[in-house]
């Protein structure tokens, strides 16, 4: 049971650390010329979903990759 609540911690960790690297990236955009006037909240809104979408896929590919090098051992076997 421990190691399935560690494990838990490290997923919930790269997620949030992935999303919070994505969002940083994001911000480096110009997303000025796509932004109506009066929108800016709405626009705000969906860097933050797109964020949260990019980085929970990255945290994914990422923790998938991890799993599968571990899996190796058994090929080896």
């Amino acid at each position: 049971m421990k190691i399935v609540g560690l494990q838990a911690v490290y997923t919930a960790f790269s997620h949030i650390f992935f999303i919070v690297l994505t969002f940083w990236a994001i911000r480096s955009l110009r997303f000025d010329a796509l932004i109506k006037r009066d929108h800016v909240p709405q626009a705000q809104l969906i860097l933050v979903f797109l964020a949260i979408a990019i980085g929970y896929n990255v945290s994914s590919f990422f923790l998938s990759l991890v799993e599968q090098a571990h899996n190796f051992i058994y090929l080896l076997h």
